[in-house]
């Protein structure tokens, strides 16, 4: 099916969905993040969504390391280990090297099982690299899903720079167009709107099929442009 049908009929079903089932998270709705990995993006990520009233937990193996940045964030920031993290986020925040997932996936199930997770993560351009070349070859959204089994999986925040995150939260120029893509419409619906908590516009693509088109080597990869100039890179309609 081309993708601009498939995100019409999944445009549909998500509507369809939320009408019947109440949405987890709304524009006046805060929630409890987890942040496993704390560095420039994942940092950039969760500071903005404490500034946009969420609890955000960073996590580190030491997360003693992350006091200044807690302190300075004021309450609803905490920090700790990935399995603490995990544990009190209701959605999980991965921006780790790509190499790092399996490992979590198996290390976190009990405290991932049956919660939304945003997956900002890209496998290295290695083709020397196993992990790599599976994603690559299956699908980056489908790959992650299978490394992440149990959970609600939604590719966000994977295609955009750190910088041009904060810069749209800023306001410098238009808002920045966030792709996202997951087989769980009401998933998809939080995710789209912690996108717009940090001054974003969410671009949604459909399933988790067409994350391939902003995944690394797509023509949405870093885009990082305005929500209706990357719709028309991504043959998308115009309220997609």
């Amino acid at each position: 099916m081309p993708l601009f049908l498939r995100s019409f009929v999944f445009a549909l079903v998500a509507f369809w969905t939320l009408g019947l089932c109440p949405i987890t998270a709304n524009a006046t709705e805060k929630l409890r993040i987890a942040i496993i990995g704390a560095g420039s993006h994942g940092g950039t990520l969760g500071q903005l969504l404490v500034k946009a009233g969420h609890g955000v937990m960073f996590s580190t193996r030491n997360p003693a390391e992350l006091d200044a940045l807690v302190k300075e964030l004021g309450p609803l920031a905490s920090a700790g280990t990935p399995q603490q993290a995990a544990a009190f986020g209701s959605v999980i925040l991965f921006a780790v090297p790509y190499n790092a997932l399996p490992q979590l996936g198996r290390d976190l199930a009990p405290q991932l099982r049956g919660k939304i997770v945003l997956d900002a993560t890209n496998p290295a351009p290695d083709e020397g690299n196993p992990l790599s070349r599976e994603a690559y070859a299956n699908g980056v959204g489908e790959t992650s899903a299978k490394y992440l089994p149990g959970t609600r999986l939604v590719r966000a925040f994977s295609a955009v720079d750190a910088t041009a995150v904060n810069a749209s939260a800023r306001g410098n120029g238009d808002p920045l167009g966030v792709p996202i893509a997951s087989n769980d419409p009401e998933a998809l619906q939080v995710a789209a709107q912690l996108v717009r908590d940090v001054a974003s516009e969410p671009v949604i693509t459909g399933d988790l099929s067409t994350a391939r088109s902003f995944q690394r080597g797509g023509v949405g990869f870093r885009a990082n442009t305005d929500a209706p100039a990357l719709r028309r890179l991504l043959n998308l309609p115009p309220d997609a």
